[in-house]
């Protein structure tokens, strides 16, 4: 009798911590929106558990969402965004509010030109610094990436991939790329462009801090420099400094700076958009890109001269979802790099997509979503099912 008691003890133990261990990884949705004090939105925004790397930038809209579980109840909830002050409030405090939103405070800044550098000096201590100021050890970044095609102004082909990176920082070139999940719209494009390699090679070709970059080819010592304007982040002054080339009118860079540390914030060049948060260990790593362009006529098909497939452009974005210093889970295989992300055999796996943490739709995520969908009345996930089969 005792042994079936004793029996029955040990499987009630046994189901009663499977149970609160199933619990403890149920994952439970942060969302919301952060606005400043004049109720308008802040894109970008880094939101997230810093010490545990858990989180995301906010969209174009300010919205925000990722994915926790039961264990990160007690941490805090950090957002940090050029000019404005920092924000933190326990994670169970936040999920009591009635309203899911974060009003952040804008920071004055008015730097002493006096004693500033002068901003060449700034660009250039700014990339002697880049490997102390970045994660540089190698780590493996996670991220979903986006493709929109456009013709006469409207959605015509869109592409998802989620993506792992063996990385060192923005000191580095690319490292090993591997995409783990695709899926893709009906291609409705006039011009069924195939490239010749992934897009995310353009997240590493137009960072102007990367060592393979196009502009760091032409070298940074070669521009022109001045400063534009003042900002602050988490309580460092950042001087804003413009870089034109010389040689290319339409060129210009800009550079969000630490005044003190030399790091860099977030980059502005032409269509693209670098904005950068700090890691646990307090280097800086990449959160959000973005990039759109259009082709020029050299490179259309002369046959398609004086078509719509001139009015093609592609826009692209890519949301860092998790940063792993773990040298155990940092396991890359290669897959994918080489070949146009519009291409790629994958089978489209929906309970993958399902599960993943992605953000919220944002208005130009809708927008692509209602002209696909418009086209011939097909939703995009019946899209997502047929044409990745």
């Amino acid at each position: 009798m005792k042994k079936i008691i004793y029996t029955c003890i040990v499987v009630f133990t046994c189901c009663l911590i499977g149970a609160l261990n199933l619990n403890a990884q149920q994952k439970i949705e942060i969302n919301g929106i952060v606005l400043d004090e004049f109720n308008e939105s802040v894109p970008y925004v880094a939101v997230g558990i810093v010490e545990k790397y858990i989180g995301t930038a906010s969209t174009e809209d300010g919205t925000f969402s990722f994915l926790i579980t039961a264990a990160e109840m007690q941490d805090s909830l950090s957002v940090s965004s050029l000019g404005y002050d920092p924000f933190k409030i326990k994670v169970a405090d936040y999920l009591k509010l009635e309203k899911k939103e974060i009003v952040l405070k804008e920071t004055v800044t008015e730097l002493n030109e006096i004693t500033l550098l002068s901003p060449k000096d700034y660009i250039l201590n700014a990339v002697k610094a880049l490997k102390d100021n970045t994660l540089s050890q190698p780590h493996k970044i996670e991220l979903l990436y986006r493709r929109a095609a456009e013709e006469e102004g409207k959605a015509k082909f869109f592409v998802e991939n989620y993506i792992k990176i063996r990385d060192r920082g923005a000191a580095y070139p690319m490292g090993i790329v591997e995409v783990e999940a695709a899926r893709k719209s009906a291609d409705y494009r006039y011009w069924k462009r195939k490239q010749w390699r992934h897009s995310i090679h353009d997240m590493f070709d137009v960072n102007p801090l990367r060592p393979n970059s196009s502009q760091h080819a032409r070298n940074l010592k070669k521009l022109t420099y001045k400063k534009i304007g003042d900002s602050s982040y988490e309580g460092e002054d950042v001087v804003i400094i413009e870089a034109r080339n010389p040689k290319i009118d339409w060129e210009k860079i800009k550079f969000y700076i630490g005044v003190d540390t030399y790091k860099v914030y977030r980059i502005e060049r032409g269509g693209s958009l670098f904005v950068y948060k700090k890691h646990k260990t307090g280097k800086m790593v990449l959160s959000y890109f973005k990039n759109e362009w259009r082709f020029p006529k050299h490179q259309i098909p002369t046959e398609l001269h004086g078509t719509i497939a001139e009015t093609l452009r592609y826009k692209t974005e890519a949301f860092i979802l998790e940063v792993e210093t773990n040298k155990k889970k940092m396991r890359v295989v290669p897959y994918g790099v080489e070949t146009d992300m519009g291409m790629l055999d994958l089978k489209y796996d929906a309970n993958f997509w399902k599960n993943l943490s992605i953000p919220p739709d944002t208005k130009f995520y809708k927008r692509i979503k209602n002209e696909l969908e418009g086209l011939f009345g097909v939703s995009l996930e019946k899209q997502y099912q047929i044409v990745n089969e």
